[in-house]
């Protein structure tokens, strides 16, 4: 009897309000699915969900109301920002029972078929996929039939920048004259490939990137709804990485949760699942810039390599850091521009002072060119450093913002009084005028025995070493100077600066007295541009197994 009596309400219920019924078994199956990604879980339904796209959605309510539809829509922008989802609304706006200021009503039965992917009404078809003539001819042969119900067919091609030439054409027609109750509505990305003929027959709405703001908003709204905690911080920088797309930041922070399912997520925890770095990384990572330091740099990178961070990410993030600089340095008021806090402005602004607004664009300019490379790379590692080293050494350009920078450092040089050298190296500069032979380096009477066994197993030596400094040593060649010393000879500036700093020769010596046990002086120099090595050096890999006669005079 109870079992009767609860089918009985159920079918009274049912009568008096179908939507609730409906509704509620939807949300009972939806419970016993899989779990629905949350870009999909909180696709817009109605104009009033869509962010971003105002002025877009006013124009097409606007036209809903005072029926001056149009009868081919251009729908244009980068991926997630809503093309497809605004189609889909549109389709069941002018086909809504009951509109509500131009808006679906989200009830009645034309309304649910469309949600529900039912509706007769509503084609939509994938360019990519469904690009050839006869795809167009076969919507040729069924815009003449019309709908069964509602008003309109609402024919939605996305991706149509895929369609072939002869598909392109064999639309043309039917696109420019459809019947009454047809609406063609194209998506793309790439609007430059649409033809002009086909452009020329459609109301085209360029989509918005969405702004941080927009998307932070809405982030923090919908984890409200998942009752999940989240840090402000962490959504805007899901919101920045995002690049203007709704649908990527709801992607992000789903991979963000999942990843940290149960727990509050921080701003730490989104740079750890996205290979990002924090800005204090940034700042320590210019000022090893601006000091010319190559050796920190290249440290620094180590060290962000082995955190696992993704290389491609750091180039864009950093160049968003130097830009941020670049604001603040010529701009009293940015504080509206800048999306970043008080702490990390006030930093900023002092890092702003240590460094010129030319410098800064050829910063700039290098990083911009490294993150297009690093797209298609890889080595990324390699053309990471190579661009860090270029930063530290403005000689290895021949741009005029690098021999700008290269003027500033000698000048600030001299301002201090400092005039260093490299390991009292010069790079000689050869010149075609000068026909004066060099003279031929001449080998020592004596090689202390310790510098020949240091030779011969230089390369095992070698292999003792920490990994930048070994690949470095594989590169040089062996020499003995006037004293007797070992002298180690690298290819160029940036291989000597790096071998000869204090820390690495220590590693050298205590590498040579583990495998001879005898302590040797070394010297590090390099070979000078436009000269062979053999032309400034002798290459005693080459003669410590011959016998050296000494004739008396």
């Amino acid at each position: 009897m109870e079992a009767f009596s609860e089918s009985i309400v159920l079918m009274v219920l049912f009568r008096w309000g179908e939507s609730v019924i409906i509704r509620t078994f939807r949300e009972r199956d939806e419970s016993n699915m899989s779990y629905t990604a949350l870009y999909r879980k909180f696709r817009p339904t109605e104009f009033a969900d869509v962010k971003g796209q105002d002025h877009i959605i006013t124009t097409l309510k606007n036209q809903i109301e005072a029926n001056r539809i149009g009868h081919a829509y251009l729908f244009c922008g980068t991926r997630g920002t809503g093309k497809t989802t605004v189609a889909k609304i549109f389709a069941k706006a002018v086909n809504c029972e009951h509109p509500v200021d131009g808006s679906p009503c989200g009830e009645c039965a034309m309304c649910r078929a469309i949600a529900e992917n039912t509706s007769m009404n509503v084609i939509e078809i994938d360019a990519a996929s469904n690009n050839g003539v006869d795809n167009i001819r076969q919507i040729r042969e069924e815009v003449s039939y019309r709908p069964t119900e509602g008003k309109y067919k609402v024919y939605i091609i996305d991706e149509v920048h895929m369609l072939s030439i002869g598909a392109f054409n064999a639309l043309l027609k039917t696109l420019e004259e459809p019947p009454e109750y047809v609406i063609f509505i194209l998506a793309t990305t790439e609007a430059h490939k649409i033809p002009i003929t086909i452009m020329s027959r459609c109301q085209r709405y360029d989509f918005k990137r969405i702004t941080i703001d927009t998307i932070s908003d809405r982030l923090m709204e919908l984890m409200q709804k998942e009752q999940v905690e989240v840090e402000e911080r962490a959504i805007r920088y899901i919101a920045k990485a995002a690049d203007g797309s709704m649908r990527d930041a709801l992607s992000l922070l789903d991979q963000c949760i999942a990843f940290y399912l149960g727990q509050k997520l921080t701003y730490a925890h989104v740079l750890e699942v996205l290979g990002a770095v924090d800005t204090e990384v940034f700042s320590r990572l210019l000022r090893e810039i601006v000091a010319q330091d190559v050796e920190k740099v290249l440290e620094t990178v180590e060290e962000l390599v082995m955190q696992g961070r993704e290389l491609s990410q750091l180039a864009a993030d950093f160049t968003w850091y130097l830009r941020n600089l670049l604001l603040v340095k010529i701009s009293d008021n940015v504080e509206d521009l800048l999306d970043v806090s008080a702490e990390n402005l006030v930093q900023l602004k002092e890092e702003a002072e240590m460094i010129e607004s030319e410098v800064l664009l050829r910063y700039i300019r290098i990083f911009s060119e490294l993150t297009n490379q690093l797209k298609f790379a890889s080595q990324k590692r390699i053309l990471l450093e190579v661009t860090l080293i270029k930063m530290c050494r403005p000689q290895m350009e021949q741009t005029r913002d690098s021999l700008l920078d290269r003027i500033r450092s000698l000048e600030k040089q001299v301002e201090e009084g400092v005039f260093s050298a490299l390991q009292g190296e010069k790079v000689v500069y050869v010149s075609k005028e000068d026909t004066q032979p060099a003279p031929k380096p001449v080998l020592p009477k004596a090689i202390p025995e310790d510098v020949k066994r240091v030779a011969s197993n230089f390369r095992g030596i070698a292999n003792e070493t920490s990994g930048m400094l070994r690949s470095y040593l594989k590169q040089a060649r062996l020499s003995v100077g006037n004293q007797g010393q070992l002298l180690i000879v690298l290819p160029d500036e940036i291989s000597a600066a790096f071998v000869g700093s204090d820390a690495h020769k220590q590693e050298i010596r205590e590498a040579i007295e583990q495998k001879i046990g005898k302590e040797v002086q070394i010297e590090v120099s390099q070979m000078e541009e436009g000269r062979h090595f053999e032309d400034s050096f002798v290459d005693i890999e080459k003669v410590i197994h011959m016998d050296i006669t000494i004739e008396d005079e």
